[in-house]
């Protein structure tokens, strides 16, 4: 495998994630946390690093509209939920680990 059939399959894992996050709104961010120990946020972060590497200029928010696909705020007002006592007690158990 070259480098770019590498990059290019890495790409397409990418794209088909986020679609798939994006047809699976439901899935709270505090849920994916809780159980693989990154959310729709850590990938915006992800990204801006990513692009930073790269030379690249990205500001957090954009990023973050690349990952919801749409601006944040507009994802948190449609599909955020408040996060339960049992959701936020299991986000910080796992901080202290």
């Amino acid at each position: 495998m070259t480098p770019d059939q590498q990059t290019a399959i890495e790409a397409a894992v990418l794209r088909r994630l986020l679609k798939h996050l994006d047809e699976r709104n439901d899935v709270q961010n505090i849920e994916l946390m809780n159980l693989a120990g990154f959310c729709r946020n850590c990938l915006a972060k992800w990204t801006v690093s990513a692009a930073q590497e790269q030379g690249v200029s990205m500001d957090y928010d954009a990023a973050r509209e690349q990952i919801y696909g749409i601006p944040y705020s507009e994802w948190k007002e449609k599909y955020q939920q408040e996060a339960t006592a049992e959701q936020l007690a299991a986000f910080n158990a796992s901080q202290k680990n």
